[in-house]
């Protein structure tokens, strides 16, 4: 195995970090990368692997776990009850419970309401270059989430405030302000949702709060906590991951070109499953071994940290030809963009279908949308998406 050496907040790196992955990954699945001091996996079949293998997971080791860092514990507290932290027995509780209060029906029944915002935004852009992040790929889905949790929308933009400095928390290179900042915005959203956790259990609603109040399994419901968590990771994966995907895609499809078929019916999920294959919003997901595991010839012990390069994984020529290539006329095939194994990201319908709602109205209604400068990346890593993205219509 290899050490690898590579700052991932070089500028180089975040801008384009797949030729590091494409060099790494000819020399094999796993190298240890000196700069997390960890073993990351390359390869499709690693990454796969190791997604799905039990002997690994989110939760850290008990005997590893450290007296938390008093400034963290309103970040801390919400993590505690965080699905995508746990493991069963908790976790597959609460994923159960999740899932019969978010069900595909309730999914889709936005859909209308979806391409009535789309179509609302668009009305309201502005003639001069504007930031297409800021003015639509934001707020489809935090104006979305709002209207699910039932929640006003006015408060879309607060809540991805919150969002933008809790994930903040999981870059490479974050510092004492960013942990203050990320404590502070867990500690607001709290009790801004056990407001609305209290009216709702006073007086119920048709919303997604609603739902996960009255869901149950075998007498179980959701704990107050455990509400808390889980509507804040709704909408910072969830949010997190729509837009960036949108962000990266128009990125391509307007420096490059693109074609009508593409966002036609029949062509609209094989773009959205290839921008997300291509260019995806998340390429680094770390998990513990919670045994001694032989994997790829390395031999992992109890507590040892794996980074799994999603992305990386994406762009294997071994499962996927003509991998460094954009081609949204492929067949669609499973990427690792939203995770696998029981951590699959439980929202992933929703943000789907909200990119295969926004994309086809913005450029049917916009068809001489253009890119008015070429957007660069922000200084940071594992996220991976625009800050900004100004475009004008000719």
């Amino acid at each position: 195995m290899k050490t690898l050496y590579q700052s991932p907040t070089d500028p180089d790196f975040v801008q384009n970090p797949y030729g590091f992955y494409d060099r790494a990954r000819q020399d094999g699945p796993l190298h240890f990368w000196q700069d997390y001091g960890m073993v990351a996996a390359f390869s499709h079949n690693a990454v796969h692997m190791l997604l799905r293998d039990r002997r690994f997971g989110r939760a850290c080791p008990a005997e590893l776990v450290t007296d938390p860092a008093p400034h963290l514990a309103p970040f801390l507290a919400v993590e505690a009850h965080s699905m995508l932290e746990l493991e069963p027995p908790r976790h597959t509780r609460l994923r159960k419970l999740v899932q019969r209060a978010f069900t595909p029906r309730a999914v889709e029944a936005l859909r209308p309401e979806i391409e009535a915002l789309c179509h609302q935004l668009i009305d309201q852009f502005p003639t001069q270059p504007f930031d297409i992040l800021k003015s639509y790929c934001i707020q489809v889905p935090a104006i979305t989430i709002c209207r699910l949790l039932g929640v006003p929308e006015r408060d879309a933009m607060l809540l991805v405030q919150w969002s933008n400095e809790i994930v903040a928390m999981y870059q490479a290179g974050r510092d004492h302000q960013t942990e203050l900042r990320a404590a502070q915005a867990a500690a607001d959203f709290s009790l801004y949702l056990r407001h609305y956790i209290d009216a709702r259990r006073a007086d119920p609603r048709d919303d997604l709060i609603t739902r996960l109040i009255a869901a149950e399994e075998k007498g179980a419901t959701l704990s107050t906590d455990e509400l808390v968590s889980t509507c804040i990771l709704l909408l910072n994966a969830g949010h997190e991951a729509t837009v960036s995907t949108l962000g990266n895609g128009l990125r391509i499809m307007l420096q490059e070109g693109w074609e009508t078929s593409w966002i036609a019916p029949g062509g609209i999920e094989r773009l959205i499953e290839e921008i997300l294959r291509f260019d995806p919003p998340l390429h680094m997901f770390t998990r513990y071994a919670y045994e001694e595991v032989e994997m790829c010839g390395h031999r992992f012990k109890r507590g040892d940290q794996v980074a799994l390069l999603l992305a990386a994984a994406n762009r294997d020529p071994e499962a996927c030809p003509r991998a460094d290539q954009f081609d949204p006329t492929r067949a669609p095939k499973v990427n690792k963009s939203f995770g696998g194994g029981l951590h699959f990201c439980v929202g992933a319908p929703l943000a789907r279908m909200e990119m295969q709602i926004a994309l086809p109205i913005l450029l049917t209604r916009c068809p001489n949308l253009n890119l008015a400068e070429v957007p660069t990346f922000p200084p940071s890593y594992h996220f991976h998406g625009y800050s900004s993205v100004m475009v004008q219509v000719d």
